[in-house]
């Protein structure tokens, strides 16, 4: 599935909510249903900077294909994680840098997060895209 295929599908997803608390409530659910990382794996090199809470992002693979893996320890930080996980997992270096997150505007994200969460959302998006550049040859 394409990252914008990928996208629309989380669009339309929340799309079957009314309010933001279920939104929400959809955001917590999706990020408890994240895999753990071992204690190895959270570590100061893998933690986002410019995050409030503390995420830790780890990605593998090559240009060809990224793999991404993440946790945090906040809920909603989480179900953050699992969408931007959902979208840019398992696609090039050349997809994910040529590709907009849309779906923040199109599922109101911008105007419902606050100005930390969306800082923190900024820079893991940011951290997936520093991921894709420097991504070995495959």
């Amino acid at each position: 599935m394409s990252i914008d295929s990928t996208q629309q599908e989380i669009v339309d997803n929340f799309d079957l909510f009314d309010d933001w608390m279920d939104r929400y409530q959809y955001l917590i659910d999706l990020g408890k249903q994240l895999p753990q990382l071992s204690d190895d794996e959270m570590t100061s090199d893998n933690l986002v900077s410019g995050c409030q809470s503390q995420v830790w992002l780890l990605a593998s693979g090559s240009r060809d294909s990224l793999k991404f893996r993440a946790n945090s320890d906040a809920a909603i930080v989480s179900g953050l994680i699992a969408l931007l996980l959902q979208i840019y997992s398992d696609h090039s270096a050349t997809e994910i840098l040529e590709s907009k997150p849309w779906f923040v505007e199109k599922i109101g994200l911008s105007d419902h997060l606050s100005l930390t969460r969306a800082n923190g959302l900024a820079s893991m998006l940011a951290k997936i895209q520093q991921y894709a550049q420097s991504a070995p040859a495959g």
